[in-house]
């Protein structure tokens, strides 16, 4: 029953599929506003975009090293299924426990309520001003509630069959590829101004950072800068994440050994296109000042308003619902399968393991989103995504390495793809990313030291709760 279980997913997404279900997941609300904090760490246009660059360039290279064992293991579950084959049991239970603690429920929280936020653009009412009930130290507000029902609502939709998922992601995806890309052409036909282009231009690349206390910039250079490259990071990597979704549904992807690794570069080279031509964008209508000082950070309000005028809060608020709707169902989607392969494995509840009717893990749907739910209570959003995006690289530099392990483990299985570059470009990966982890538990450790911690915690649980061999 346990090797055949992967049968009873329903084979039903294409490389359009995949491909959507990476570009999906990636853009959330991170394009819109990320680079206003980038600008502000880091100080000029040139490394604003090379921010981008640097992001998208090891995004790119760590999905292309994922092809491999993608194509090794077509199987649902994939991370988590890549780490227990390179490694163990302890290290692929911890990966899961993270994943269902904070990174994928976290990151489900996060994207909900900047759902809300800009649904409260349209309506009043809707923001997380608006409380509705307050108990102690404890508020809930109109936003929260929006958030968990968007949560509610499309973990329904995947329960009823992937089909569902599918058709939802694969239509939101595309109208949000079109509405950034409308953004980019309007802005470079009726808003560009040479002048802002060449203002911005000028001293492309000093390296300063913005001081909010006096509002002026100061110069940086050393170990500041470092600091400030890493914190500027954090921002434009966690907007490039979740491009390893499709590997967790690799059960229900036609052809898998060929389609999982293409999707994985083709959707992770069309976000990071996207991505780079909107800050250049940016650059050409918004002078520097303007990106570093918007407005809760909404750069991409601040650009709307030049390009479209009065109406461009309005047009963006609605691109990011879609977006952020979007990208929710392609984490919940994925989210799951995880959940059940663990199962399957003794390390998740039992019931996580069961395919309803449609052919879905239900159960693991409705547990995440319960979850995901809480953690929308807890307001410290924030917060979560430091914790996230440590644990997410730890992880991401462990599975890398593990093809460097399994080329000596399993040296004469079946490779129907090999990790391009290898082993030049995996190491790059792992050297870049060990750097901005290290930075990060440096400058950021009273909340990433935290996320090292909710990972750690795992060890005792995995012990306590390990079914006898």
């Amino acid at each position: 029953m346990q090797e055949n279980d992967q049968e009873h997913f329903k084979r039903e997404l294409g490389l359009l599929d995949g491909t959507m279900l990476v570009v999906g997941s990636m853009i959330g609300s991170g394009i819109f506003i990320v680079s206003a904090d980038i600008a502000r760490q880091v100080g000029s246009a040139g490394w604003l975009t090379l921010i981008w660059l640097l992001s998208g360039f090891i995004t790119v290279v760590a999905a292309v090293s994922y092809g491999e064992l993608s194509a090794m293991f077509p199987k649902a579950g994939g991370q988590y299924v890549y780490l227990k084959e390179a490694y163990n049991k302890l290290i692929a239970f911890l990966y899961g426990w993270s994943f269902f603690a904070v990174i994928q429920t976290g990151t489900i929280a996060a994207v909900g309520v900047a759902f809300s936020k800009f649904a409260a653009y349209l309506y009043e009412p809707l923001s997380d001003e608006n409380i509705l009930y307050e108990l102690g130290a404890f508020k809930l507000n109109a936003a929260q509630l929006v958030s968990i029902l968007t949560i509610i609502i499309l973990t329904f939709i995947n329960s009823r069959g992937v089909k569902n998922g599918k058709i939802l992601q694969t239509v939101l995806t595309i109208i949000k590829i079109l509405s950034l890309l409308g953004l980019v052409v309007f802005g470079l036909t009726l808003a560009a101004k040479a002048s802002v282009w060449d203002a911005n231009w000028a001293d492309g690349w000093s390296t300063k950072t913005f001081d909010k206390v006096s509002g002026s910039w100061l110069p940086i250079s050393g170990t500041a800068l470092i600091s400030g490259i890493s914190a500027a990071m954090v921002g434009s990597l966690f907007s490039s994440d979740a491009w390893n979704g499709v590997t967790f549904i690799a059960g229900e992807i036609k052809n898998p050994k060929r389609n999982v690794g293409l999707s994985l570069f083709l959707g992770t080279f069309i976000v990071t296109s996207l991505y780079v031509v909107t800050n250049l964008m940016y650059l050409a209508v918004v002078p520097f000042d303007e990106i570093a000082t918007a407005k809760f950070d909404r750069v991409a309000v601040v650009a709307s308003d030049y390009i479209f005028g009065n109406i461009g809060a309005l047009i963006i608020a609605i691109m990011i619902m879609i977006s952020t709707f979007a990208c929710n169902n392609g984490l919940i989607m994925a989210g799951a399968r995880v959940y059940y392969t663990m199962a399957k494995d003794g390390l998740f509840f039992k019931k996580a393991a069961v395919l309803n009717s449609s052919s879905v893990p239900a159960w693991a749907l409705w547990a995440q989103c319960i979850w995901a739910s809480a953690l929308c209570l807890t307001g410290k959003y924030g917060d979560l995504l430091d914790f996230v995006i440590i644990i997410v690289l730890i992880f991401y530099i462990l599975t890398i390495y593990g093809i460097f392990i399994l080329r000596k483990k399993m040296p004469d299985a079946e490779r129907p793809y090999k990790a391009f570059g290898y082993p030049f470009l995996p190491m790059l990966y792992i050297v870049v990313a060990s750097a901005i982890c290290i930075s990060l538990l440096i400058t950021k450790f009273s909340t990433c030291g935290w996320g090292v911690l909710i990972m750690l915690t795992g060890i005792p649980v995995y012990y306590l709760t390990k079914p006898s061999e």
